[in-house]
């Protein structure tokens, strides 16, 4: 089987150089700066596994057709990565890896429901600059059929994964991915400081807004009927304990966690799209607890302020302080 991975960033490269040395025929779709960075260095991979520099055919647009694509694009990219190889995706199966629940409806538009498959990635990588990515920690790869039941396909893409992440295959994919978006949820706070996740969450006074912001999540989510399902090494009950709890215990606690997450920097996908100039997910993520709570007659200051101050990050390149970013959010904790 042919595989193309769409997007060389941290995930996309990630995945691509792993099973190009497992063997797979694998290909790397990305930008004009990556692809050339690929072509003429190779792929670099450092971190946790050790360091590699990978021959791979990197490309910008599709000229085969391939029986595998692993979409590892930015949900708002979606759109035009697949208008711009829409001749050659017609016969594929595609496995989505967006943060957030909107990108395999997304892709229905291109391509028929039953060869969609969802996923959730639970490993961590950081883009350094084009074609060279850090593996901070391992995780799970989570896959499963939004549209319709799991079938001997979604086994057969699992194996292939299988063979360079521990692979799961999940029949409530659409409860993991909706709890996923919490785990999502705290990137949004190192982007508006523009430090380290480590750097951010040493300071208890900023994981305390963390805990805020998935209390007032989950009462949106809670109020609005909408079934959550564990994820591995996130399980829901922990998860509801933690946010039960009082939140400065709470904080002290999610403090530990995410310090020691990875030894390399952890940036967060929204923090590593703002220093490559792109647009983040932000909309996808908070953004997700903003519009539910709209649809709902319900409200989600925090949410929506913190969304607010991303893209003023976007805009201005000028990230906040920890003082001002406590200021900001103090009436809403």
């Amino acid at each position: 089987m042919k595989i193309a991975v769409i997007g060389a960033g941290a995930i996309g490269g990630l995945v691509a150089g792993y099973l190009k040395l497992k063997g797979y025929d694998v290909s790397l779709l990305g930008h004009s700066d990556s692809v050339g960075a690929i072509k003429e260095n190779g792929l670099e991979i450092k971190g946790i596994r050790g360091n590699f520099n990978i021959k791979i055919d990197a490309a910008e647009k599709l000229d085969f057709n391939p029986g595998l694509i692993i979409l590892a694009t930015k949900t708002q990219d979606i759109d035009i990565a697949l208008r711009d190889n829409l001749k050659f995706i017609q016969n594929s199966w595609i496995l989505t890896a967006q943060n957030g629940i909107q990108a395999d409806g997304l892709v229905s538009s291109y391509a028929a429901k039953e060869r969609i498959i969802s996923s959730i990635v639970m490993l961590g990588s950081t883009y350094l600059e084009p074609g060279k990515i850090v593996h901070n920690f391992e995780g799970a790869w989570i896959i499963g059929k939004i549209f319709g039941k799991n079938d001997t396909r979604v086994e057969k893409i699992g194996a292939i994964l299988n063979s360079a992440f521990p692979a799961i295959i999940s029949d409530d994919i659409k409860g993991m991915k909706r709890l996923k978006i919490f785990v999502n949820a705290n990137n949004c706070i190192p982007a508006i400081l523009g430090i380290s996740m480590q750097e951010a969450f040493s300071d208890i006074n900023i994981s305390r807004i963390s805990i805020a912001v998935w209390k007032e999540g989950l009462d949106i989510v809670t109020k609005a009927g909408i079934k959550l399902e564990s994820l591995p090494d996130f399980p829901l009950e922990r998860f509801i304990q933690l946010t039960s709890s009082p939140s400065l215990e709470a904080a002290k606690i999610f403090s530990g966690i995410m310090g020691n997450l990875s030894k390399e920097p952890l940036y967060g996908s929204i923090l590593q799209s703002i220093k490559r100039g792109r647009p983040s997910e932000i909309d996808y993520i908070n953004g997700e607890f903003v519009n539910l709570a709209k649809k709902n007659n319900l409200f989600a200051p925090l949410n929506e302020k913190l969304v607010e101050m991303v893209h003023q990050v976007e805009e201005t390149k000028i990230f906040f302080s920890k003082e001002e970013l406590i200021r900001a959010v103090k009436e809403l904790i």
